[in-house]
């Protein structure tokens, strides 16, 4: 049977294992901590929740920093518990987001491959306590990391203290799959030597200093499952619109029957639209992105994969189940690395990606709201779709043209809030069609947008706001004191819907 301290193979580092209770003790009001995690995987779980039970006898605040969102309902913890200060890069949970909007918790929206440089040039921080799971400390005191490597390495490389979570629920299988690398300070630096997706640069653990770590934490809890629904009709639709889009590309010459490799973010819709190529001609597929969903799996399953490159893993509780039960099938496609790598601009643009991400809404002329409802609410941050965006061979973006059965359209006249815009924009695709923005002018698009996008119920009232902004004139035709009419109704009437005749 396996020991716990088996997991710690660096002689001196055994000597260091300490409770939850204890190690949480080291972490004092004002102070800065780096945890892993990224979307729901590879979290510290123990040390969090210890500081959590601290703050019912004391008062306390803390600056959480991670890779992204974070599981074990951790943020709900944090939030309800009162001890964040500032969060950031990303965060997904509701009860979080409440206390962010009432002004009660500071968020940093930032993309996620800019966290790393920021932390680097020491513009953010210093971090007194970087707080990492991991699989198993190497004999020559490499961490391991588990099921994700968000911005682990950068945290232990930059913060004062290191405590190790070793997460005895986490296979041993996990070693090897990671592929860790700093590309050195800005001015400094040499070119990332990365040509293929599958290309390994760095090495299979983080090297800090073995004195770092103030302390080693054992626990035994699996990920939180994803929180991903199943594809449905519409979802079904836009793979299927999507799939039209890239067969056209291969026509054209543009693209091979090999596509380029593809980028998914994160989320129900991106996962499902993804999970149409399943039955498609494609195959031999390269997988570049942040995170790895079920649909990744599935097509691997599918034999449509051939490398899988991410730094996290996140799945439902029943593929979970399967990949980790079977996990020898799937270890030699997968690759894990720093997000500062996975999202790297210049990766990115060298590899040719094809970027699907998520939006909330778009407007009339592609700008793309993926972070505030109604423009003042954010959900969960702009996460790593911006760094994707810009520089992907195609940038696409996918939302059902309509939510809450109708009452919203996602296509309005002008985005309430823009993360991405018209600019980084190639493609906008919904249930209802696709629009192909490329090369095209403002006025160009609009007619693309509205007659394949949007959804019928709402396209009247969209021609009318274009036609009466055509009269005002201009490169980008508005009316300005009815730009965002349809969300000041959808505030006072709760819908969209408007009457045509009383638009004019």
């Amino acid at each position: 049977m396996e020991t716990k301290l088996q997991r710690i193979k660096h002689p001196a580092l055994k000597e260091r294992v300490v409770t939850p209770e204890v190690a949480a003790s080291w972490i004092t009001d004002g102070m800065t901590l780096g945890l892993s995690g990224f979307t729901r995987a590879g979290d510290a779980k123990a040390v969090p929740f210890a500081l959590v039970k601290r703050a019912e006898t004391e008062t306390f605040k803390v600056n959480i920093f991670t890779g992204a969102s974070l599981g074990s309902d951790i943020d709900t913890a944090f939030a309800e518990a009162g001890i964040v200060g500032k969060r950031l890069p990303f965060q997904a949970d509701p009860v979080m987001r409440g206390k962010i909007n009432n002004g009660d918790m500071l968020f940093v929206d930032q993309h996620l491959s800019h966290t790393a440089e920021l932390v680097r040039s020491e513009v953010i921080g210093p971090i007194d306590f970087a707080v990492l799971e991991a699989v198993s400390i190497s004999e020559d005191g490499m961490i391991i990391p588990s099921t994700s490597v968000g911005n682990s390495s950068i945290f232990a490389e930059h913060a004062k203290n290191v405590i190790v979570e070793i997460n005895m629920a986490q296979s041993e299988m996990l070693e090897g799959l990671h592929d860790i690398y700093d590309t050195g300070k800005q001015g400094e630096r040499q070119p990332i030597p990365m040509m293929h997706p599958d290309d390994r640069i760095g090495t299979t653990g983080i090297r800090i200093n073995p004195e770092k770590v103030r302390g080693i934490v054992f626990t035994n809890q699996l990920d939180s499952p994803s929180t991903i629904v199943a594809p449905d009709a519409d979802t079904q639709l836009m793979a299927g619109h999507l799939l039209e889009f890239l067969r056209e590309e291969i026509r054209e010459g543009r693209l091979t029957d090999k596509l380029a490799p593809l980028q998914s973010g994160i989320g129900s819709v991106a996962n499902a639209v993804l999970h149409g190529m399943i039955d498609s001609e494609f195959t031999d597929l390269d997988v570049y992105s942040e995170v790895l969903q079920d649909a990744v799996f599935d097509l691997i399953d599918a034999g449509k994969v051939k490398s899988a490159s991410c730094c996290s893993i996140t799945l439902s509780e029943e593929k979970m189940a399967q990949v980790f039960g079977d996990f020898e099938k799937y270890r030699d496609k997968l690759i894990m690395r720093p997000q500062e790598i996975s999202n790297h601009p210049e990766i990115i643009r060298r590899l040719g990606l094809i970027s699907i991400n998520t939006a909330l809404e778009f407007d009339i002329y592609g700008n793309v709201n993926s972070t505030h409802v109604s423009g003042t609410k954010m959900m969960n941050g702009i996460g790593g779709s911006g760094d994707f965006a810009r520089n992907a061979r195609l940038s696409i973006f996918v939302t059902k043209s309509i939510a809450k059965d109708g009452k919203i359209s996602s296509i309005v006249p002008f985005a309430s809030h823009i993360d991405h815009t018209e600019h980084d924009v190639d493609i906008v695709v919904t249930e209802q069609g696709y629009a192909d923005l490329r090369g095209l002018a403002p006025r160009e698009r609009v007619p693309l947008i509205i007659e394949n996008c949007a959804h019928p119920m709402y396209r009247e009232q969209l021609w009318a706001y274009y036609q009466e902004a055509l009269t005002r004139g201009g490169q980008t035709p508005h009316i300005l004191e009815k730009a965002f009419s349809w969300h000041i109704n959808l505030k006072q009437n709760g819908t969209m819907t408007q009457k045509v005749d009383e638009l004019v």
